[in-house]
C-alpha cells in the first residue's frame, strides 16, 4: 500500500468517527458512508476496514448499548456490507462497463447486507431484548440509513474520483 492510499484510508477512518457522531437513531449513524466510499475508491478490503471501524466508533460513543459481543457482530456485518458492495461494483463495472447497473446492484446488495440481513444475523440477541415489533421497527430505519449512506458515498465518489485520478 502506497502512502497516498494509506493517507486516504486514515482520512476515511477519521471521517467515519465524525459520522459516528451524526446519529439517526440509537447506534444507527452516518458512520458507514466513508466505508462505502472507501470501498469505491480504495477497494473492498479497505472499505470493510473503514466500515468496521466506523461502527466501532458509533458503539463506543454510545456506550456499547447492545453489549460488546453484539457490536463486534455488527462490526463484522458492516465489514461484509462494504466488501460485498465494493466487490459487486468493481466486478460489474469492470466486466460490463455499465456504471449504472454496477451502482444499482451494489446499492441493492450493500443495503440488503447492512439492513435486513444484519437484523437477521442479530435476531438471536435482539429478539429477547426488543421483541418482534422492536426489530420490525428497526428495519425501515436501518435500511433507509444504509441506503442514504450509500447514496452519499456515490455522490462523493463522482466528485472525488475525478480529482484523485489527476493527482
Amino acid at each position: 500500500m502506497n502512502t497516498k492510499r494509506l493517507v486516504l484510508l486514515a482520512l476515511f477512518v477519521a471521517v467515519s468517527y465524525i459520522g459516528a457522531n451524526l446519529k439517526i437513531m440509537g447506534t444507527i449513524a452516518f458512520d458507514s458512508m466513508p466505508g462505502f466510499l472507501g470501498a469505491l475508491l480504495l477497494g473492498p478490503v479497505e472499505g470493510a476496514f473503514i466500515g468496521a471501524a466506523g461502527h466501532f466508533f458509533t458503539a463506543l460513543l454510545s456506550g456499547f448499548p447492545l453489549s460488546l459481543p453484539v457490536h463486534l457482530l455488527i462490526m463484522a456485518d458492516m465489514a461484509a456490507a462494504m466488501a460485498v458492495f465494493g466487490l459487486i461494483y468493481r466486478h460489474i463495472s469492470a466486466r460490463q462497463g455499465n456504471a449504472y447497473t454496477a451502482r444499482l446492484l451494489a446499492m441493492m446488495a450493500g443495503t440488503a447486507v447492512n439492513g435486513p440481513l444484519a437484523l437477521l444475523l442479530l435476531a438471536p440477541w435482539l429478539l429477547p431484548a426488543m421483541g418482534r415489533s422492536g426489530m420490525l421497527a428497526l428495519l425501515p430505519v436501518l435500511t433507509g440509513a444504509a441506503l442514504l449512506n450509500i447514496v452519499l458515498a456515490f455522490l462523493l465518489y463522482r466528485i472525488l474520483s475525478k480529482h484523485l485520478q489527476h493527482r
